[in-house]
């Protein structure tokens, strides 16, 4: 959550970094895919978990495995969902400038919305997404983004 740690892609792909970076000026306009999805805001709405609360599911499910001898399958998510716009939004309100952003096609095969129910994983697991708030993921990565290795470098 202090940022110490983050994922270093050579070809981002991921929406959060890539609107991060353009906030940073390491990255042009963030091209938006798809503004009149029948969603609030027209962006694709997705469920963002923070990587914090995955690890914690994983550290669950090895003890769960351990003790009860059997394999499952669970969703694990948020159970919310966020808009492009709005994580966006987030990006701009922590780094207190505002993102040019250009609207694009939609990408083949994406749907408005994709949201987990992740209510088997706190069923069987007690597991509970405690760090996935917009703000807490936003503000974890916006840390690692400042301090993290240049590439190439």
């Amino acid at each position: 959550m202090d940022g110490e740690l983050g994922e270093l892609h050579r070809c981002e792909t991921h929406v959060i970094p890539l609107v991060i970076e353009s906030a940073l000026g390491n990255r042009g306009p963030v091209e938006v895919f798809g503004t009149d999805y029948p969603t609030p805001d027209g962006t694709a709405v997705r469920d963002f978990v923070h990587v914090s609360d995955l690890a914690d599911a994983h550290v669950l499910a090895l003890k769960y495995l351990m003790a009860e001898k059997q394999s499952f399958a669970v969703n694990l998510g948020a159970g919310r969902g966020i808009s492009v716009l709005e994580i966006i939004r987030a990006v701009e309100k922590q780094a207190g400038t505002v993102i040019r952003r250009e609207p694009g096609p939609r990408r083949a095969g994406d749907p408005p919305a994709l949201v987990a129910d992740a209510s088997l994983a706190l069923s069987l697991l007690g597991w509970n997404p405690a760090r996935s708030t917009l703000d807490q993921i936003i503000s974890s990565a916006w840390r690692w983004h400042q301090r993290k290795p240049r590439h190439g470098k």
